[in-house]
């Protein structure tokens, strides 16, 4: 797929919230700040820089004025003692500093309209920074594993997306994405509006009323490298927030072209 960075010969910004985990390279194994490369390719092939951004003690206010777009992507459970439940017993431990700074750059991010697109787990700290909630193991509501249907392996889901939404306007009525999570949205935090269902009926497309671009997906648009269309639509509303929220420098650039 051609890259869309002659669009921007200065590159948006592009933060990625990262895990903090042990891991294996080389010799090694120790505690590391990882990211899924698909991430760092996808918003690369839409013309954005990444720049990642593991737990972190400073201030998501200085942080994010640096930057022209967020991306909070998928990873473990969040701790449900962020939205006042007691942990399910398939809920995973928890990860109490990535949880804390993704919550605090999800609320900054929505408070300066920063261009904002929530992955999976993203979209489930988006809902309750807010002041959303939950279901914590979709099997028990559902009756099946369908959404996480083998654990390391993702899977195709279908998609049905309401109009009027930023959403639909960029991937038509409906999609397919893979898909790997056993938790959802229950109660939704505020200004949060579904707008992408599964057959079932799980909530797997929201985004935020009163934001310029923020949007969060049950499944992961990372992984399908045929189609970045929701990482074109991040990048150029970087590019656009760069120039009308911070006075950046004026670049000719054109919407991402459909597919």
């Amino acid at each position: 797929m051609a890259s869309n960075a002659s669009k921007y010969p200065t590159p948006p910004l592009i933060g990625l919230s990262t895990y903090v985990e042990t891991a294996r390279y080389g010799p090694w194994e120790e505690r590391v700040a990882l990211l899924p490369e698909t991430y760092v390719s996808a918003v690369g092939r839409a013309g954005g820089c990444a720049v990642l951004l593991p737990p972190s003690s400073f201030d998501p206010v200085l942080v994010l004025s640096a930057l022209h777009g967020l991306v909070v992507p998928g990873g473990p459970d969040v701790d449900p003692r962020r939205y006042g439940a007691t942990a399910h017993h398939e809920t995973d431990p928890p990860r109490a500093e990535r949880d804390a700074w993704e919550i605090a750059l999800c609320r900054q991010a929505v408070a300066i309209d920063l261009p904002l697109l929530a992955v999976c787990r993203g979209l489930q700290v988006l809902n309750v920074a807010l002041g959303g909630t939950l279901h914590q193991h979709l099997p028990d509501i559902l009756g099946d594993d369908s959404h996480r249907a083998t654990l390391g392996q993702v899977s195709l889901n279908r998609v049905e997306l309401r109009a009027p939404s930023a959403v639909a306007s960029i991937l038509g009525g409906k999609t397919e994405g893979y898909c790997h999570h056993h938790q959802a949205l229950d109660t939704l935090g505020a200004g949060v509006e579904p707008v992408g269902f599964a057959a079932d009926g799980t909530v797997e497309a929201v985004e935020l009323a009163g934001n310029t671009f923020a949007i969060g997906v049950q499944w992961h648009p990372e992984e399908n490298a045929a189609d970045d269309r929701l990482f074109d639509a991040l990048v150029h509303a970087a590019a656009r927030y760069r120039t009308t929220k911070l006075g950046g420098t004026r670049e000719r650039h054109n919407p991402p072209p459909p597919r």
